[in-house]
């Protein structure tokens, strides 16, 4: 029981930390609440049900452990070295277990498979509700010049060059420089107007409730540093996307460039990715007063 415990925690503070880390971005809150839990706090309902079986009918509950751990290999489709770890695996072995033993007292037992995971969602979700129910959001999804820590710069507005979907870098770089001037309009032909910005200009760009978040790119370390972290707000970010990473122009190496994150980390990205969280938005330079 204590193993099927600490699995169903570990589940608990995991998903409910991605849950308003790429998810929460509906502006319907049923939406919201129901891809919380389908996708983010499946795993933890799971382990908690099976738990609560295997210690009421240990033995049917052992069947369970098995059956799921083979649901789970058939719904991933892989037997990735995570999904191996973090869920067949420990779904088989617990199943053995509880075959075998028999957790008692079984009062006691149920109370912490329930009130443990339970303890450890609301525990580590003080932090990220609070900061995701003060996001700034001022609704304004047009071109935006975006000032501050040494850098001017226009922001594509939502379109094109701001899409609400995944690109790969080449896509994204393709598409920069096809953008006619208004932002929203393909050219046939490549205009030079709009870029990718450099991984220097996004870090000394971010902000967190309209403030820029004094953020520093150490090219040497790759490594970006701020004063205060940003978040996933206006005017760079929209709080309603999937969309949680950036490219940017610079290029880690041949095959990598690097990617920043709504609350400002960096990391070298291989470049024909392309899921449906990971977009771009284009800059153009700002116009001399």
């Amino acid at each position: 029981m204590g193993f099927s415990t600490v699995i169903t925690c570990f589940w608990a503070f995991w998903g409910i930390i991605e849950n308003f880390h790429e998810g929460w971005y509906y502006e319907s809150l049923l939406s919201n609440v129901g891809l919380m839990l389908v996708q983010y706090l499946s795993p933890m309902l799971i382990f908690m049900g099976v738990t609560l079986v295997s210690i009421s009918w240990p033995r049917a509950g052992g069947v369970l452990h098995v059956i799921f751990a083979l649901l789970a290999a058939w719904f991933f489709q892989a037997f990735t070295n995570t999904v191996m770890f973090l869920l067949i695996a420990p779904l088989i072995g617990i199943g053995v277990l509880y075959w075998f033993g028999r957790p008692q007292p079984r009062k006691v037992a149920l109370t912490l498979a329930i009130g443990l995971p339970i303890l450890t969602l609301i525990i580590s979700g003080i932090e990220p509700v609070l900061r995701v129910s003060q996001r700034f959001d001022d609704g304004d999804l047009q071109a935006r010049l975006v000032q501050g820590n040494g850098v001017s710069l226009f922001w594509a507005p939502d379109g094109p060059g701001w899409p609400c979907g995944g690109a790969s870098w080449y896509e994204a770089q393709q598409v920069c420089q096809y953008l006619g001037e208004d932002g929203l309009t393909p050219a046939p032909m490549p205009q030079h107007i709009w870029r990718l910005p450099t991984v220097d200009e996004a870090v000394r760009s971010m902000a967190r409730h309209g403030q820029n978040s004094s953020g520093v790119w150490d090219a040497e370390t790759a490594k970006a540093t701020y004063e205060m972290t940003p978040d996933k707000e206006s005017p760079l970010w929209n709080v309603h996307s999937q969309v949680i990473y950036w490219w940017t122009a610079t290029e880690a190496d041949e095959e990598r460039a690097y990617i920043i994150v709504y609350d400002g980390k960096v990391w070298p990205r291989a470049k024909q990715l392309s899921p449906a969280y990971l977009g771009f938005r284009c800059v153009k330079e700002s116009s001399p007063p």
